[in-house]
């Protein structure tokens, strides 16, 4: 008998783009396929479209909260829902599954029962431009839990969009439900935990879902990049912290270390770029001494870090001096190639 995955479909807001959405998870060949609609009290057409699916397809349930419940609440509804299943996907409304993606998966799992989680790539696309190219499956790539959350330590980023993951569902009730505390990095969070009790698979080549953008989130997005730094770099401490708490392994406390070094290290070099940019007076200025407080507060011994001693000698240059200091510039170029680098290693190896 083909595995049972239940998909859960959050919504608010998507009523336009949902049916898309159910046809990509409805088409999935290989795997027996059933899915919710979590209508989180939207003010759309939401109610009309799903039904109209529901009624089409009997695999699909709808469901309509009385008052919005927010994200979590609503996923945590769904992973109730999924509790009979083999396997379960939380997918957005507005984005989708890329054909055979549920069958790699579930494949990937059959064939390595320690692993909890499969993932792949979930390029980005925009509404009305042509899809990306998937790519072909070449092969998997299963990460040991725990060497898994010692790459995302030593990061500190997710590397994972969210619906381009199947979860075992054995394992997610293992887990637990997502975590209230964490709101912007609650799926950060759940890897965490997961991969904390069991091994990871990455499909390699292939994408296993598209993740939809827009000019209005590129610009949230961008708004958010410039005015909610610290909240990105609280949300993730909170996501490192909550996740490894009372995980079963050995190194939690030194892993927990490493990603608090991590992020007052990223801290002090957003900090250090103010300066490079003139960045730290007037419109547009960085949150500096903000940085400051989080890397000292994140990791006591914050001193002895190589970003700090260059973040004081920025300072004593002054604002918008520094980038005419060679080594700044050198530093900068190596930070450029690292970052290229951690992107290629992640298409590559998923971590």
């Amino acid at each position: 008998m083909s595995a049972l995955v239940k998909v859960i479909v959050p919504c608010y807001g998507y009523g336009e783009l949902l049916e898309g959405c159910l046809e990509s998870v409805l088409g999935q060949e290989g795997v027996d396929v059933r899915v919710l609609v979590a209508d989180d009290c939207s003010p759309d057409d939401t109610p009309t479209v799903a039904r109209r699916v529901a009624k089409r397809d009997p695999r699909v349930e709808y469901t309509r909260h009385k008052r919005n419940e927010g994200l979590i609440a609503t996923a945590n509804e769904g992973l109730e829902w999924a509790a009979c299943s083999d396997y379960v996907v939380l997918l957005s409304a507005d984005d989708l599954l890329v054909p055979g993606s549920l069958w790699r998966a579930v494949s990937t799992m059959k064939a390595h029962p320690e692993v909890g989680m499969a993932y792949g790539r979930a390029p980005y696309f925009r509404s009305g431009r042509p899809l990306p190219r998937y790519g072909r499956w070449r092969g998997t790539e299963v990460w040991p839990g725990a060497e898994w959350i010692r790459r995302r330590c030593q990061s500190a980023h997710n590397c994972i969009s969210s619906p381009e993951v199947v979860v075992r569902t054995s394992v997610q009730m293992q887990a637990g439900p997502y975590d209230p505390a964490c709101t912007h990095a609650s799926d950060l969070n759940m890897w965490l935990r997961i991969a904390s009790i069991s091994d990871v698979a990455y499909v390699k080549g292939t994408a296993q879902a598209l993740y939809r953008v827009d000019p209005e989130s590129m610009q949230r997005s961008m708004r958010s990049a410039e005015d909610g730094t610290m909240t990105d770099l609280t949300e993730r401490r909170v996501a490192f912290e909550h996740g490894l708490a009372g995980a079963p392994l050995p190194q939690a406390a030194e892993l927990r270390a490493t990603a608090r070094r991590r992020l007052a290290r990223q801290a002090l070099w957003q900090a250090s770029r103010a300066y490079d940019r003139g960045e730290v007076d007037g419109p547009g200025a960085r949150p500096v001494e903000e940085l400051i407080a989080f890397a000292f507060e994140t990791y006591p011994e914050a001193r002895q870090l190589r970003e700090w001693r260059g973040l004081r000698l920025r300072q004593r240059i002054g604002a918008g001096r520094s980038l005419w200091f060679p080594p700044f510039l050198a530093t900068g170029a190596a930070h450029r190639l690292h970052g290229h680098a951690r992107k290629l290693r992640w298409r590559l190896h998923g971590v």
